[in-house]
């Protein structure tokens, strides 16, 4: 836990000597420079218990475990919504699917919105990525909006290293509240893919991806140095959240289902050799997914051992350090079952 020193403390010290001194003022000449010592006795802080973010989490797997997970959070999606997800490459990808996230899209009038990927994919074009959302069933239930097909808007990055600004698809400027949905599971390059992912490179448009994976080189080439693609992430992804009022209209969801040691834009993925362990939801990005990573390397010796692997090898966890360094969330946290 954090250290702070309250100012009562300081208030209650200097208090009788102001007092004592009001009717004997000393000449200015005679004033020595500031200490923080009295009678040379250190000040001893006092201590207060900051708060750790919750991770609220059920092993409900369901449409309805949604719902239940997002109503824990005791969060409210104002005005134009919008839900964050990860479409998924054909064929085969083990991307959220409609039936699971339907009740909960539908509660929050939400508009389910996504970026286009960089050259390669089926998803790196607008029309062929709304021919994929329709053919994932996305389309049934909700409007979609490919954020980037009208270009990229700037973001500020404050105080970055790697990036001084971030490119996301313009229509982030058309929402109010967002629901980033993210399903968790392994990542070539990251080690795994969870809230922060989705926060900073999904949302960033196509010359976004670009600039997070070479750390702010090049908008048009594909380089990447893993640390360097890792902080950047965390970056990106503290620009989004500062935009959304420092993080007041943006909420995290990881379902922790088909645990594949291969991400989403994989559309033939590794079977996943873990079970399912549930859905996790909070206000904290970084809380969130340490959660998840600590669930996972539970089963380090165990059916979890592949994914372990990756993060480790990865240094995947670093995304995490990082994170909480630049200010973006917190590696503590809390775990409440609403089982």
């Amino acid at each position: 836990m954090r250290k702070y020193q309250y100012l009562t403390v300081l208030l209650i010290i200097l208090l009788p000597l102001c007092l004592s001194s009001c009717n004997n003022q000393p000449d200015p000449s005679e004033l020595s420079e500031p200490s923080d010592t009295i009678n040379n006795e250190s000040i001893e802080p006092s201590q207060v218990e900051v708060p750790l973010p919750k991770v609220y989490m059920t092993t409900d797997i369901s449409a309805e475990g949604l719902v239940a997970i997002y109503e824990a959070l005791g969060w409210t999606a104002e005005g134009d919504v919008a839900v964050k997800l990860h479409t998924g490459e054909p064929p085969a990808s083990n991307y959220l699917r409609p039936e699971l996230i339907k009740d909960l899209v539908e509660l929050v009038d939400g508009t389910i919105v996504e970026c286009n990927t960089i050259a390669g994919t089926s998803r790196a074009e607008t029309l062929m990525h709304m021919q994929v959302a329709k053919d994932h069933g996305y389309t049934d239930i909700a409007e979609v909006d490919i954020m980037d097909a009208d270009g990229s808007m700037t973001l500020k990055v404050a105080k970055g290293i790697h990036l001084t600004e971030n490119y996301v698809g313009s229509h982030v400027a058309n929402y109010d509240s967002f629901i980033v949905l993210s399903h968790f599971k392994g990542h070539s390059m990251a080690g795994f893919g969870g809230a922060i992912k989705n926060l900073s490179i999904g949302m960033a448009s196509s010359e976004g991806k670009y600039w997070i994976h070479s750390a702010g080189t090049s908008k048009t080439d594909w380089v990447s140095v893993n640390d360097l693609f890792l902080e950047s992430m965390a970056e990106a992804g503290k620009s989004v959240s500062d935009y959304l009022d420092n993080g007041e209209k943006i909420i995290y969801i990881n379902v922790m289902n088909k645990l594949s040691s291969d991400c989403d834009c994989h559309g033939h993925p590794a079977e996943p050799l873990m079970a399912d362990i549930g859905i996790l939801a909070s206000t904290d990005p970084v809380a969130l997914d340490q959660a998840c990573v600590d669930l996972i390397f539970l089963q380090e010796e165990g059916d979890g051992a592949l994914l372990c692997y990756m993060i480790d090898q990865q240094n995947g966890q670093h995304l995490l350090e990082y994170g909480e360094q630049i200010g973006l969330g917190s590696r503590e946290y809390e775990v409440i079952s609403i089982d």
